[in-house]
């Protein structure tokens, strides 16, 4: 069956075209024009992914998110926002409190469509075929087949790109990474430009793994090139 997408957008005319390119790419799509009414339809309708706006009647897109990634059931679910606003700050916000990616209006249907495909790329679980070995880490373990990581045995709700990026690291423990190399091999997209994108989603894996965040013990900054997994040789 195909990924099914919620959009929510309070504009028509955006809505219509998403949903018209989201659909040609053989996507199912349903969509939503008021804040207050996403987290009903996510409950019932149980959508793969979310398109969100930021700008909305009732609850915000920032609001939304949050409450998302504070609801057990739902905190895995994959956003990708969509805003018009100008300043860093607002899509830096979105993917602190947990978003997956962004995308700005005005912007090319295509890229929209690209970016949902890479997102829902990420959340598939590795074929058996090609599935590693889970990768261990003092009490983190990572298993690729189930798409899954626990601390201490107990589940870690990441999203698909917090996940993507942490298997990176791990399967490289001791190399350092650039932020593009980050976006182009775990994230499946060209770099935009936007180094905050990696260093948001960083710093919601260190919040969830680390016990003290500001002092990271698996995952260091390399002044000048990137991040690393600490734990061993690249």
């Amino acid at each position: 069956m195909a990924p099914r997408i919620l959009v929510v957008d309070d504009d028509p005319q955006i809505v219509r075209l998403v949903r018209s390119y989201l659909e040609q790419a053989g996507l199912q799509v349903d969509t939503v024009s008021h804040g207050d009414d996403v987290l009903p339809a996510l409950r019932s309708r149980r959508p793969d992914l979310v398109v969100l706006d930021l700008m909305l009647p009732g609850k915000d897109g920032l609001e939304i998110t949050r409450l998302l990634r504070a609801d057990p059931a739902l905190a895995a679910l994959p956003i990708l926002m969509l805003t018009a606003r100008v300043d860093d700050i607002d899509r830096i916000l979105g993917l602190e409190l947990g978003a997956d990616d962004y995308v700005t209006k005005p912007f090319n249907p295509r890229e929209v469509v690209a970016r949902v495909k890479a997102i829902l790329r990420r959340t598939q679980a590795v074929e058996p075929a090609v599935a590693a070995a889970p990768l261990v880490a003092g009490e983190i373990t990572l298993d690729p087949a189930a798409h899954q990581v626990t601390v201490q045995g107990c589940p870690l709700p990441l999203t698909p790109s917090e996940f993507a990026i942490l298997h990176l690291l791990m399967r490289h423990p001791g190399r350092a990474f650039t932020r593009t190399q980050i976006v182009e091999q775990a994230l499946g997209y060209e770099y935009a430009g936007l180094e905050r994108t990696v260093d948001s989603h960083i710093k919601n894996l260190r919040r969830k793994l680390e016990p003290d965040p500001s002092r990271p013990r698996w995952i260091e900054t390399v002044f000048g090139v990137g991040y690393r997994f600490a734990g061993g040789e690249a």
